[in-house]
């Protein structure tokens, strides 16, 4: 039986998550679009907020409904995770985009969508290797007690 997440673990992994996601969604904006980078930074440090907030509830909520063995969710489930969430998400970002960049909603949904295009493809990595890597961790783990007890 796989140990749940508890609440300092899903503090962890959605600070580890959108640290990384932050870094490179900045990098990207500043190569495909004139703003500075600075205003991108401040921009996508809200966004990312707003997001580790959504994935702290979003997922809270997700794995009330799908249980199981995270590490050994489909291929298929895993892209549906992603997509709802991402879907999710557009809906609280696309209007911050526009108020803080001074852009239109088009503007900014175009800018999210590839914002959120990135963000998908590493949000699938990004968990396919925190779960297995948290389930080996906790294998290992389990192993040294029972070697401890053990002796």
């Amino acid at each position: 039986m796989t140990e749940k997440m508890g609440t300092t673990e899903r503090v962890f992994q959605a600070v580890l998550f959108e640290v990384l996601a932050v870094s490179l969604s900045i990098l990207g904006l500043a190569l495909f679009t004139e703003h500075a980078i600075g205003a991108l930074s401040g921009t996508m440090i809200i966004v990312a907020t707003i997001a580790m907030c959504w994935n702290f509830i979003f997922n809270w909520f997700f794995d009330r409904v799908a249980t199981g063995a995270k590490e050994k969710r489909s291929l298929l489930f895993r892209v549906f995770h992603v997509i709802l969430f991402q879907g999710g998400l557009l809906i609280f970002t696309i209007p911050v985009m526009a108020f803080i960049l001074s852009v239109n909603f088009w503007q900014a949904f175009i800018m999210d969508i590839g914002v959120t295009f990135f963000i998908t493809l590493y949000a699938f990595a990004f968990n396919l290797i925190y779960d297995h890597t948290r389930a080996y961790i906790l294998r290992s783990k389990n192993q040294r007690m029972q070697l401890t007890y053990n002796i």
